[in-house]
């Protein structure tokens, strides 16, 4: 069975804001092995309209960095399986998942979206570890 992996994506790296992705990697996999790869532009397609942007887009999966709570509370109630603080090259992100030793972080959250600059957040999720909201 063919199943649609998204990861959140910017200059072949996984973006680390949900929400102000700009693109997704798209990845069509089946028996562990990729199929097919594209990348798609969100055009500016925000916060609460990513959910349904990716069920269009036929996906199961989601490979991302820093996400919010309603964010997560979307792709929850869309069936969209989410792999959150993932940092890195896309498409290992996706071959890792695929093999079972993708290095996620099933509590990241990122809670306190106007309190800092989103421009820096892949910088802030370091010093904290993806726990933005700690």
């Amino acid at each position: 069975m063919k199943t649609r992996i998204a990861v959140t994506y910017e200059n072949g790296q996984v973006f680390q804001h949900f929400g102000h992705t700009e693109q997704f990697g798209i990845y069509t996999v089946e028996d562990g092995n990729i199929l097919e790869e594209e990348v798609v532009s969100t055009n500016g397609s925000g916060h609460s309209l990513l959910a349904d942007f990716l069920v269009v887009h036929g996906v199961s999966v989601l490979i991302c960095g820093g996400i919010g709570g309603g964010a997560k509370m979307a792709l929850a109630e869309k069936g969209i399986a989410l792999y959150g603080g993932v940092t890195g090259d896309a498409k290992e992100a996706v071959e890792a998942y695929l093999a079972g030793t993708l290095s996620f972080d099933a509590g990241v959250e990122c809670s306190h979206h106007h309190d800092h600059d989103h421009e820096h957040c892949a910088d802030h999720d370091h010093h904290c570890g993806g726990h933005c909201g700690q």
